[in-house]
């Protein structure tokens, strides 16, 4: 053994302390990062060249907004053996399958866990892609390839909380189908179906990539905005409500079109929570429709 490293008690996972062990794995394999529990569920986060830093600010690889997680908890880089995980000052440390480390090669499987939070690494695509399928089954609407409202409840209360400890805006948009139950009679519940799943695939290209769009009801879907004030907020809404208004599905040789209205309300500051906001907006969801529908209200 060379003077510059140590070994674990389990002889297979080795602390490395030399700094010119790193450089890129051999095997090739890709490698992820997947929490397991503590956290909310996300898709695995592949490591890198670079490597990734995990740790509750919103620069890290995997950001974790909790209390028992440091602002940059651990680092994880390739090296010539492996894969390398470092401490980074940590408050509560850092623990491969229950031992705490300073810094340890990890394995196909094994577990890291800080704070409450624990996560796995994994590596190969077969794995891999396992774990993205259950990310999918558990946080997507089946029809419109949406976010569910399980997962969209997740996301707004963490938006909320990132924007109380940081001082940032945001908006939420809700909107639903004008006269659906109609278009239902008329023309059938499959019909209804392919046109919330074209219209959902035709929004989702017009948002940004942190903007989140879920269905959070029958025809009822909602847009969280981060970094979006009211104004950025109801320009989207304007631009949703064309795109929808020009949209043509065609089923079984039919030709359906459909209008929207929506309600638009910024975040007025950490004295409302989530769900005030929530029905603050589907408030104006309902005035658009008072109003004539297709429109938004704000």
């Amino acid at each position: 053994m060379k003077p510059s490293e140590e070994r674990l008690t389990d002889p297979m996972r080795t602390l490395i302390t030399s700094a010119g062990e790193l450089s890129s794995p051999t095997d090739g394999e890709v490698a992820s990062l997947v929490i397991l529990r503590g956290a909310d569920l996300q898709p695995p986060t592949p490591i890198g060249p670079e490597g990734l830093i995990v740790g509750r600010s919103p620069e890290c690889g995997i950001c974790l907004e909790h209390d028992s997680v440091s602002r940059l908890h651990f680092s994880i880089e390739p090296c010539v053996a492996g894969y390398l995980v470092r401490d980074l000052g940590s408050t509560n440390g850092t623990f491969i399958n229950s031992r705490k480390i300073d810094r340890a090669l990890v394995q196909n499987g094994d577990l890291i866990r800080i704070g409450q939070i624990t996560l796995k690494f994994i590596q190969g695509a077969a794995e891999g892609a396992y774990h993205e399928e259950l990310y999918r089954l558990v946080t997507l609407d089946p029809l419109t390839q949406a976010y569910n409202r399980r997962h969209f409840e997740q996301e707004l209360a963490r938006e909320h909380s990132r924007s109380v400890r940081y001082g940032r805006k945001f908006s939420l948009i809700l909107f639903d189908f004008d006269h659906f139950k109609e278009i239902n009679d008329q023309f059938g519940h499959l019909a209804g179906d392919a046109v919330l799943k074209e219209a959902a695939a035709q929004i989702r290209e017009r948002l940004r990539r942190d903007d989140i769009l879920a269905r959070v009801g029958g025809e009822e879907f909602a847009i969280l905005c981060p970094e979006s004030d009211l104004d950025g907020a109801c320009h989207l809404a304007s631009d949703l409500g064309e795109l929808i208004r020009k949209l043509r599905v065609i089923y079984e040789g039919l030709t359906i079109q459909a209008t929207i209205s929506l309600g638009v309300a910024e975040w007025s500051g950490e004295d409302e929570t989530p769900d005030a906001l929530y029905q603050r907006a589907d408030r104006l969801l309902y005035e658009a429709k008072e109003r004539g529908r297709d429109r938004y209200c704000r």
